[in-house]
């Protein structure tokens, strides 16, 4: 292992091996965000965001895999291992004991948002404003004296 800071400048890299070591070895605070879900369709139109980073406490419904249309309660949240642990998805072991599945983020969606934290809900609400009140109308014209114009009428002749 060499001494060197981590790159936060990394340039891209087609090769499998330099991209599974960019992320093994990214600084927690980048791999945080390798730990957003997608929002549901209206939690999306509600909040104006595309994905949100998961917390313990939200319910999801799992979009691939196995344990595809199954929704629960996030039990746990992996940020060094980028899994997700839901309460209901368990696998049964051969001694009869269950385990929590992990699951990948890019397979899951936020069903409903836990709000249980203060700053989160303000920063869901703060982005999003009612369509209605995002535009507003065009604005007044001001009439200025001292610029006139002039409109013409062109009289078209049909025969």
């Amino acid at each position: 292992m060499t001494s060197r800071t981590f790159s936060t400048s990394w340039k891209r890299s087609i090769q499998p091996r330099r991209q599974r070591r960019y992320t093994s070895q990214a600084p927690l605070h980048l791999q945080q965000k390798a730990v957003h879900v997608h929002l549901a369709s209206p939690l999306r139109a509600k909040y104006g965001f595309r994905n949100v980073q998961i917390r313990k406490g939200d319910k999801i419904k799992v979009l691939r895999g196995q344990h595809r249309k199954k929704e629960g309660k996030v039990e746990r949240v992996d940020i060094k291992r980028a899994a997700i642990y839901v309460a209901g998805i368990d696998a049964i072991k051969k001694d009869g004991s269950k385990l929590l599945v992990k699951l990948n983020p890019s397979n899951l969606a936020i069903v409903e948002v836990d709000f249980t934290d203060a700053r989160r809900k303000q920063k869901l609400e703060s982005k999003h404003q009612p369509k209605s009140a995002a535009k507003p109308s065009a604005p007044a014209v001001k009439s200025n004296p001292k610029i006139e114009t002039k409109v013409e009428t062109i009289k078209v002749k049909t025969t």
